[in-house]
């Protein structure tokens, strides 16, 4: 699979639906590469690296991570540079790594979960990690010509959620935000939403970009979240 590039300073690996894995995205700035979500494994973090080099990028200085759930963060152990998240998605990561020092637990990941199955068919070891760098409410890199805006909001997908804001671009990276919660029977809370929504309508931006989808016009996406409720 190829890097994909929007612009001349963002690029994306595009998601993997075989194995849940999201889009990786990165921002070359002048001074500073970020990356956007460190990926289900060591072997998507390693594609994602070797679809860089084939463009002639460099690693990533940092990686940012927009929540918790596995897809987005059992590749962090892997990455060259420091990962950067929320203080909430440090203590969730934390409870994680606890429950997989017990065996059982690993084995109950893979059969409740095809996608960790297939990620991890060659029985390979689930690590988990926390950030190099945590936050709060909210955290500016001035990459060199653009800026990243990362802050927390609320969502209902997962409590920890974190977007990122290019303002120079006008992109807006929202990882799973809009999703249901699926650590919570697929539920939808439609007032997280709308509180997501309205948050999305007030940011300048032309594209938002999420985890398992193309890159969309922030109309577009509004227009379907609209249906929701």
């Amino acid at each position: 699979m190829e890097l994909k590039i929007l612009n001349d300073r963002m690029f994306y690996y595009p998601h993997q639906p075989e194995t849940d894995r999201p889009m990786l995205a990165y921002l070359k700035g002048e001074k500073i590469a970020l990356a956007i979500d460190a990926g289900n494994s060591a072997a998507h973090v390693d594609e994602f690296y070797t679809a860089l080099e084939t463009k002639g990028l460099k690693k990533p200085d940092f990686t940012v991570i927009t929540h918790w759930h596995w897809d987005h963060t059992f590749g962090m152990h892997h990455i060259h540079g420091l990962s950067i998240a929320h203080c909430k998605t440090n203590v969730m990561l934390e409870n994680e790594r606890e429950r997989l020092r017990d065996n059982s637990y690993t084995k109950y990941l893979k059969e409740e979960n095809e996608f960790i199955t297939r990620e991890y068919s060659a029985n390979q070891k689930i690590v988990v990690v926390l950030s190099d760098i945590q936050f709060k409410d909210k955290i500016v890199l001035n990459l060199g010509g653009i800026t990243a805006e990362i802050f927390h909001t609320e969502s209902p997908h997962s409590e920890d959620t974190v977007v990122i804001y290019i303002p120079e671009e006008k992109l807006l990276f929202l990882g799973d935000a809009t999703s249901e919660d699926f650590f919570n029977d697929g539920y939808m809370d439609i007032e997280k939403l709308k509180t997501l929504v309205n948050h999305i309508e007030n940011i300048d931006c032309e594209y938002c970009i999420l985890g398992h989808t193309e890159p969309l016009k922030k109309q577009d996406l509004l227009d379907y979240l609209y249906t929701l409720y």
